[in-house]
């Protein structure tokens, strides 16, 4: 049986980790701006996903997932299948909701933020089912 304590323990963790997520992505479209991306969105939802950041730069428009964990290993990790499975609907949502990005060479970013301050910007990090 729970606790009213470890209830709001749990709901503690939940809100650092989102407030964590929150920073991460922050970190992450700062950085992709300093290497000459255009931020497109942030936390862009659907009915069947999100995507943490749409970037673009020249003809290349990637939909950015942004992984936060102590070590770059655990973060490669967290990134499961039916998590790029979601990404990719949603990104064809985005494409179906702006049109004159259609021609665009599509692409699937990961950005990996490990502490202390590690980041690493892997682009085409996968590629979705045909």
């Amino acid at each position: 049986i729970r606790t009213r304590k470890n209830n709001n323990q749990a709901a503690a963790g939940r809100l650092a980790a989102y407030s964590r997520g929150l920073a991460a992505e922050r970190t992450a479209a700062l950085l992709l701006r300093l290497k000459g991306y255009k931020i497109l969105a942030r936390r862009y939802k659907t009915p069947v996903g999100e995507v943490d950041l749409v970037v673009r730069r020249g003809p290349v428009l990637a939909f950015v997932e942004v992984k936060a964990r102590q070590r770059k290993e655990e973060a490669l990790q967290a990134l499961t299948p039916s998590m790029t499975m979601r990404i990719s609907r949603a990104a064809h949502y985005f494409i179906a909701a702006h049109p004159q990005l259609a021609g665009l060479q599509i692409r699937f970013d990961l950005v990996v933020m490990a502490s202390p301050w590690r980041w690493d910007h892997l682009d085409n990090a996968w590629r979705p089912p045909p």
